[in-house]
């Protein structure tokens, strides 16, 4: 065994590990009016919608952000998954290069697409490694009564799986999905 020491730990985000309980985050993507709605209810306008057979692929400006210029996102309703690609700013390192939120997903397959959000994020940095966020604001959701433990369960189980298979995949996202059977969708920017 080796010692703490010893194993590569990735950077964390940078904030404390307590936080205010909040209840679940919604978002909303409707295709036909070209706009995703975001957790605080800003709608914003998106360039690119497509849906396909595993689910929605969005492309969009992120509009006043400090860190984030542009971002893509890949809803993945049967895993549960929302897989994001974003730009930074320039000169701008966001620590990661994918950001997988665990998510419920409703609405697939006609008019507007929901993800409610199961608190757990998965970040990767491409060939290196990964790792597992907000654990404690799952855990603060469940004790506040705001999430069941069957949602806390799905969420775990979900993680688990993609830490698991994009571990195996060489901790390379697009080599993962494309192993699930999924196009690659991003856009070059």
């Amino acid at each position: 065994m080796l010692p703490n020491h010893a194993i590569p730990v990735p950077p964390a985000r940078g904030h404390e590990l307590a936080h205010e309980v909040h209840p679940p985050k919604v978002e909303l993507f409707d295709p036909a009016a070209m706009t995703n709605t975001d957790p605080k209810g800003y709608v914003r306008r998106v360039d690119v919608f497509r849906v396909h057979d595993h689910g929605l692929y969005m492309s969009r400006p992120v509009e006043g952000h400090a860190r984030i210029a542009h971002f893509e996102s890949l809803v993945l309703p049967d895993a549960g998954l929302r897989v994001s690609k974003w730009r930074g700013r320039p000169g701008v390192d966001l620590g990661h290069d994918y950001y997988i939120d665990v998510v419920d997903v409703s609405g697939a397959g006609g008019g507007v697409w929901m993800t409610v959000d199961l608190y757990l994020d998965v970040l990767v940095r491409t060939g290196r490694d990964l790792r597992v966020e907000d654990s404690d604001e799952l855990l603060a959701a469940l004790r506040a009564g705001l999430l069941d433990v069957s949602a806390a369960r799905r969420a775990m189980e979900r993680a688990y799986a993609v830490v698991d298979a994009v571990a195996r995949a060489g901790y390379d996202v697009d080599a993962w999905l494309t192993s699930a059977g999924i196009p690659v969708p991003w856009e070059t920017h």
